[in-house]
């Protein structure tokens, strides 16, 4: 891709966004976040942290609390490029300024980098913006890509990419999730940079459970009784959900949709019928036999929900881009569920290999899986225990980072 082409990408992309916002909110919102360039008054150097989303932020806060706790010193700035990320953690204390990112242009990556005044620069997973990427190398600003992955059909590995490799260049480290990421780099001249650390957000995962948060109305809603918690479900998801629900009233069901808009709301009422949501329910309600569906109306809490879970169902796997955060239920020790499309995900991949995870193809599969599960105690826990085990030996991805961040002296004069 020529720079030519990449302006053309920025534009096309603008006008997308300004052609369906007028009906679509993350759109409006999009616009709204970037009408106004972000006021930075910082009186020294700052470490800039960018995600593209929520799930990117996720990934990266290990870092970043890392940083903030070894540095107290230096103000941390955080950036978003989506709405999604940015309205749910603008309020977010870990950090001094949280902005969205301007769209990317030569004038905006040096004003923003101008007023920054950035010591570090981390960037998560998947972030490449051609021209802050080049401001920031052009004056000797140290770059990480933290909890990167890379696949071949990418574009820095085709003859096309040379744009792609150039700004694969302007990382001081590249810090990638596992070996064969590290490969496909070695392979187009990326090897003295890159570092196989792994994915931070098993750190993440595993400080959220070892919080131990209880959540006293999931409680009073659960009793004694089975459980399955579906997490970050879209409607196809649901779909193949309902008939399992249907027949088991014995079981407990926590459903937290991708999307808590009205629309999504009314859409699973529609399917189960008889539900009850989050914000309504009050500690020690008495519920009729026939209501055994919880739907969690907000955002938020799913990571701290799965504790409840015997078993988790994970959506996404019945739509193109695949499945969501599986690690956020597989480190209570639980099996997890979830769809057909997951073989991009190296953990979904890993841990069906290992026993702890599930992968179906239908409702019927679904509920054989279910049912099996649920009616063989030996079976349920030897998953979960294949599932907890595995998440807790991969942790450790945020001290490969921050020792390298410490013995380059990169936040030291």
């Amino acid at each position: 891709m020529s720079l030519l082409l990449y302006h053309l990408f920025l534009f096309l992309y603008k006008t997308g966004i300004r052609l369906v916002a007028p009906w679509n909110p993350k759109a409006r919102l999009w616009l709204q976040g970037r009408r106004i360039f972000p006021e930075l008054n910082f009186s020294g150097k700052t470490i800039w942290v960018h995600c593209s989303s929520l799930g990117e932020f996720e990934q990266g806060r290990p870092v970043l609390e890392a940083i903030r706790k070894q540095y107290p010193g230096f103000p941390i700035v955080l950036s978003f490029f989506s709405p999604s990320g940015y309205e749910i953690r603008k309020d977010y204390s870990g950090a001094d300024r949280v902005i969205y990112l301007p769209l990317d242009s030569p004038r905006n990556a040096k004003k923003l980098v101008k007023a920054l005044q950035p010591a570090l620069v981390i960037w998560v997973k998947y972030e490449y913006w051609y021209y802050y990427l080049n401001e920031l190398h052009k004056q000797q600003i140290p770059i990480l890509l933290v909890s990167g992955i890379f696949r071949p059909s990418q574009p820095f590995f085709r003859f096309y990419g040379a744009i792609w490799r150039y700004m694969l260049s302007c990382y001081k480290q590249i810090f990638v999730q596992n070996q064969s990421s590290a490969e496909l780099l070695a392979g187009i001249g990326f090897d003295k940079q890159v570092a196989v650390s792994g994915d931070t957000r098993f750190d993440r995962v595993i400080t959220i459970a070892e919080q131990k948060l209880d959540i006293p109305r999931i409680q009073s809603f659960i009793g004694n009784r089975p459980v399955l918690v579906a997490g970050s479900t879209w409607p196809e998801d649901e779909e193949e959900l309902v008939h399992f629900v249907k027949k088991n009233p014995g079981i407990r069901f926590i459903i937290a949709p991708h999307e808590v808009d009205e629309e999504r709301i009314e859409e699973i009422r529609k399917t189960f019928h008889d539900i009850i949501l989050y914000s309504n329910y009050i500690d020690e309600m008495r519920l009729p036999d026939h209501i055994h569906v919880m739907v969690i109306d907000n955002i938020g809490m799913l990571s701290k929900l799965y504790r409840y879970a015997d078993i988790s169902y994970i959506g996404g796997g019945f739509g193109n881009d695949g499945i969501h955060n599986i690690l956020e239920a597989a480190v209570y020790h639980c099996p997890v569920v979830f769809g057909p499309v997951y073989e991009k995900f190296m953990e979904a991949r890993d841990l069906v290999s290992l026993g702890g995870a599930f992968s179906v193809e239908n409702a019927l599969e679904l509920e054989e899986v279910l049912n099996h599960l649920f009616s063989n105690t030996d079976e349920k826990e030897k998953a979960g225990k294949a599932a907890g085990d595995y998440v807790y030996a991969q942790q450790g991805a945020t001290q490969k980072i921050m020792d390298y961040i410490m013995e380059n002296r990169l936040l030291t004069n």
